[in-house]
């Protein structure tokens, strides 16, 4: 369940109809006024959020290594699917971030929220996680080969680079300079009470 939906977003009608439902998109129907007080059918798509995590651990930043079916290897922040399990963001970033690298962290912020694609109602949030608590071992999906690495902010920028790593590349990173910098980003939300 969605706790923080951005002002800017593009969602689905209340009164839309699913008409399709697929294992990632679903597609919603609906009718829309026009200007000539005519009708036409609007469509959209919609699918599970995601949750992205930037997360600090001994002055680095927390990048994995992976690799997908039907993927190349590349770098990526920790992160996925918002599962509908989830009570709401945080919970589903929390539960990403275990998953993939094993890693528990005790403060959490919430620092930039997009939509993709306006046809498409999915939001992705990203979060920033500091104070390191522990870690176990992962547990992958059955479709994901994943390594954990720790990363300095240079070597980020440079992983970025790389043609399929394009996922790193934090609109807005390129004018953090510091992790001093990355940890003063503002909190878009202060709602998750854990």
């Amino acid at each position: 369940m969605r706790k923080y939906v951005p002002d800017f977003a593009h969602l689905i009608p209340q009164e839309a109809k699913c008409v399709f439902s697929g294992v990632i998109y679903d597609v919603y129907q609906w009718q829309q006024k026009m200007y000539d007080d005519s009708f036409e059918t609007f469509e959209m798509l919609r699918r599970a959020d995601t949750a992205k995590i930037i997360a600090i651990k001994d002055g680095k930043i927390v990048v994995t290594y992976q690799q997908q079916p039907g993927k190349n290897w590349f770098y990526d922040y920790p992160g996925g699917r918002i599962d509908t399990d989830d009570n709401d963001e945080l919970a589903g970033a929390k539960r990403e971030l275990l998953e993939e690298t094993g890693m528990r962290f005790r403060n959490w912020k919430l620092i930039k929220v997009y939509q993709p694609f306006n046809k498409i109602d999915w939001l992705v949030y990203t979060f920033l996680a500091t104070d390191f608590i522990d870690q176990v071992d992962q547990k992958l999906d059955a479709g994901e080969k994943i390594q954990v690495e720790l990363a300095t902010l240079d070597q980020i920028r440079e992983y970025a680079k790389q043609p399929d790593s394009q996922y790193l590349r934090f609109r807005g990173m390129e004018k953090i300079h510091s992790l001093e910098q990355l940890l003063e980003l503002p909190a878009l939300y202060d709602g998750y009470c854990r």
